[in-house]
């Protein structure tokens, strides 16, 4: 039966693993946004080479999935590094990485594959005629960017990054695997202690909807604001 009598106790267990898990989703959100950008950027610019690069990168880790992923830089990152650390003199046991940081390599090694895809969807909404515009008028380079293409993209690209940020919270209780504890971990190691595991799940879903529905209010009133100002 249902125990309403642990929902508070769960909670407050369950919420102890609130901060870490969002400090976790915005290092692989930042992190992911700033290579897709740069793939994007590559696409965009169709540079020779690179471009194929990042076309291979993204049909790979689009592909894959994400708890695989997991798994080869749990097992492979640690050697990788202590590899390379051999070959600049760093005597690092590679081995000593923490699991929380394997699972932000690999979720950010994902998630910049449809980050790419967010910013080159926006980089091809901006109308070609305002840069011509803005050239015409002595803008540089960097002023267009700046004062004309970025505000117009990140209004673009506001919504689908709101859905990058759940995307990315969902995928880190797939941590769990490599014992790495977050919000979903930390509600099936609360429920083991006492066999409420209903209660705990549900505590935890009330939890991700809380995080939605933040993110998506922060996310319509930025939207709303810089639609404001451009």
């Amino acid at each position: 039966m249902f125990n309403t009598e642990v929902l508070l106790p769960d909670l407050w267990e369950i919420l102890g693993a609130v901060p870490v898990t969002l400090a976790m989703a915005f290092i692989v959100f930042v992190l992911s946004t700033l290579i897709g950008g740069l793939f994007a950027f590559i696409e965009y610019r169709r540079i020779p080479v690179l471009r194929e690069i990042v076309t291979t990168y993204k049909v790979i880790f689009k592909g894959v999935p994400m708890v695989v992923v997991i798994f080869l830089a749990y097992y492979g990152l640690p050697p990788t590094l202590q590899f390379l650390a051999s070959l600049v003199g760093i005597a690092f046991n590679g081995h000593t990485t923490p699991n929380w940081v394997i699972l932000v390599v690999a979720l950010t090694a994902c998630v910049a594959a449809f980050q790419a895809e967010i910013i080159k969807g926006a980089l091809n909404s901006f109308d070609k005629g305002q840069s011509d515009a803005a050239l015409s008028l002595g803008y540089k380079n960097s002023q267009l960017f700046r004062r004309v293409m970025f505000p117009q993209i990140i209004v673009a690209a506001i919504p689908d990054f709101a859905n990058s940020i759940m995307v990315i919270m969902k995928a880190l209780s797939l941590g769990f695997a490599i014992e790495v504890v977050d919000i979903f971990a930390q509600a099936q190691l609360t429920a083991a202690l006492n066999f409420y595991y209903l209660e705990a799940f549900i505590i935890a879903v009330v939890i991700y909807m809380v995080i939605a529905y933040i993110v998506t209010q922060i996310a319509d009133r930025m939207e709303t604001a810089l639609r404001i100002r451009t």
